[in-house]
């Protein structure tokens, strides 16, 4: 027997609150729901802190039910005060529009569109900027307290820092997607991280306040924690980008594998399609044997194939396993400047052509005695050949697109060397 989805959503550990669990699951069970989830376009691409709540999203798709994706267009104008100690910059429209493209192309990544069940995407400015301001006041800002507003964690969070009027206005404006959605697509369920429920009651609250009795709820989803409590999403070189420009596939796959066995059946859960008696399978292969990553290797490829596609998860693949094996002349520069991205870079003077020198000088041996001995034990190695001549002369041919050298100390301590 097939479990039902607010089942598998509970397995996986995708359920944080709902406005009315026993009637969501009950419309869940009996008809084709619509529902919506939204992002504001604060970038030009969505990093991997963005990716659960639509790839929750995504799993009502997969049991049948009809999602709404929402860019905010017009709510990306104001502001989302949830979860920011402080007022945001304000982007230029074209700034905006020009997120709003990048975004909408990822969401065709996410979805399918166009079928019976297919995605919807909006944009919310193009009905948030036919309100004026007058009706706005009247139709809206008449049917919201100041002290139900005063009272959501998303304004309370703010008032000791101070917060603007315009950003105060945000749970308003994101009240009004819903209750314009519920209207005109028949939209039911709200879904959203957990920074976001203040934001979907407003909305239900506003609806029952205009419309009387509506049938709309939310569903919240937890917010994404690592077992070392430090932030999901982040490495050194910043956000894990969806957009391959700003985070090459590489990098994104090199995220994925290297998750923990604490956090890797978790993630498993949240982030792939994978069944449970797969995912079962694999939490079993960590118990006993975390040497193999196994659960690692299987949400990397279905999490790389899922954004990437499995052209780019192959390539990806083999750029690990060259720079593991290190056989860096199967990759071009682009590839090595990607897989190299987090190495120490390091400066060579263009005169000093000698080996010895180089290294020396760049800092990857700290002396000419001991630079002398690691290639005399084979320890150095220049684009993956080993070097052991004391009297090498750094060339042209060793320049990677005439700009850098990959320089290997010992099995992994690695350099990128460029030149001033």
């Amino acid at each position: 027997m097939s479990n039902t989805l607010i089942e598998e959503l509970t397995w996986r550990g995708l359920i944080y609150q709902q406005t009315d669990e026993e009637k969501i699951e009950e419309i869940l069970n009996k008809e084709q729901v619509t529902l919506y989830c939204g992002a504001d376009p604060t970038a030009d691409s969505l990093h991997i802190g963005h990716l659960l709540p639509f790839m929750t999203l995504r799993r009502f798709q997969e049991h049948g039910h009809r999602p709404i994706v929402l860019i905010g267009g017009g709510t990306g104008m104001i502001g989302d005060p949830s979860g920011k100690s402080e007022e945001r910059t304000l982007q230029s429209e074209e700034q905006i529009e020009k997120n709003v493209q990048g975004i909408s192309k990822q969401m065709h990544q996410l979805f399918e569109f166009g079928t019976d069940q297919g995605a919807v995407l909006v944009n919310n400015k193009d009905w948030l900027s036919e309100i004026s301001l007058i009706r706005f006041l009247r139709d809206y800002g008449k049917h919201v307290g100041v002290n139900y507003m005063l009272g959501k964690d998303s304004i309370q969070t703010r008032l000791e820092n101070g917060i603007s009027f315009t950003e105060f206005t945000y749970t308003i404006l994101q009240a009004i997607d819903f209750g314009h959605l519920n209207k005109e697509l028949n939209c039911k369920i709200q879904v959203g991280g957990s920074d976001q429920w203040g934001n979907i009651t407003s909305g239900i609250e506003l609806m029952r306040r205009m419309y009387g009795q509506t049938e709309a709820y939310g569903l919240t989803i937890p917010l994404v924690v690592k077992a070392d409590g430090k932030k999901f999403g982040k490495t050194e070189s910043g956000s894990v980008w969806l957009d391959p420009e700003k985070t090459s596939p590489y990098e994104f796959y090199q995220f994925w594998i290297n998750t923990t066995d604490d956090d890797v059946i978790k993630f498993l859960k949240f982030f792939t399609f994978l069944s449970r008696e797969e995912i079962i399978e694999l939490e079993q292969s960590v118990k006993e044997a975390p040497h193999l990553r196994e659960a690692q290797k299987a949400l990397a490829e279905n999490v790389t194939r899922f954004i990437h596609g499995q052209e780019a998860l192959d390539d990806a693949k083999r750029i690990s396993q060259a720079l593991f094996s290190g056989d860096l002349t199967t990759l071009s520069a682009d590839e090595l400047r990607a897989g190299f991205k987090d190495v120490p870079h390091v400066s060579l003077s263009h005169t000093t052509t000698n080996l010895v020198e180089a290294i020396v000088e760049t800092g990857i041996s700290s002396s000419k005695r001991q630079a002398r001995e690691d290639i005399n034990n084979g320890a150095i190695y220049l684009n993956g050949e080993r070097k052991q001549d004391l009297k090498y002369e750094l060339g042209e041919e060793d320049k990677i697109d005439g700009e850098f050298t990959i320089i290997r100390r010992g099995k992994k301590k690695y350099f990128m060397v460029t030149y001033n």
